[in-house]
C-alpha cells in the first residue's frame, strides 16, 4: 500500500490529483489490474470527474454549497456537519483500472481530492492489485 499526502488550502476545494497517483504507479510493475484510492478522513473524498476545464471542480463545489446548506440547523456538535454530508454524497474510494501500467481513465477525467472541511493536512491510501 502506498500513502499520498497533501495539504489543502479552502475551506472547500476540489484538488486535481491524477498525476500524483500516476507517479505512484511509476514504481511499480502492474501492467494491468485495479487501483484503488481510499480517503480515510469524514469530512474529505475521492470523485473522478473531467479535469480539462477547471470550472467544471468550481460548479461541483458551488452545487454543493447549495445543495448542502452551512446556515440550516445542524445536531452534530463540532459544527462541521455540512463537510460530514458533502463526503457521504461524494464517498471515500474509487477504482480505477489498470491498462498497459497507466490508468486507463476517459480523455477529459482525473482524479479529485474533495476537501470540505480545510484546510487540513490529508492523505490518501493507494492499493495497486494485479490482474
Amino acid at each position: 500500500m502506498h500513502e499520498i499526502e497533501l495539504a489543502t488550502h479552502r475551506t472547500v476545494e476540489l484538488v486535481d490529483i491524477t498525476e500524483t497517483v500516476r507517479r505512484v504507479l511509476t514504481g511499480t510493475r502492474h501492467s494491468s489490474g485495479l487501483c484503488t484510492l481510499f480517503c480515510p478522513h469524514t469530512t474529505a473524498g475521492l470523485a473522478i470527474n473531467e479535469r480539462a476545464d477547471p470550472a467544471v471542480a468550481h460548479d461541483i463545489a458551488s452545487f454543493f454549497a447549495e445543495l448542502v446548506p452551512g446556515g440550516r440547523t445542524w445536531t452534530h456538535a463540532e459544527g462541521n456537519a455540512p463537510a460530514h454530508v458533502k463526503a457521504a454524497l461524494v464517498g471515500n474510494s474509487v477504482q480505477i483500472l489498470l491498462k498497459d501500467g497507466a490508468l486507463a481513465l476517459g480523455t477529459w477525467q482525473g482524479v479529485f481530492f474533495c476537501e470540505f472541511d480545510g484546510p487540513r493536512q490529508r492523505k490518501i491510501w493507494v492499493q495497486i492489485t494485479s490482474a
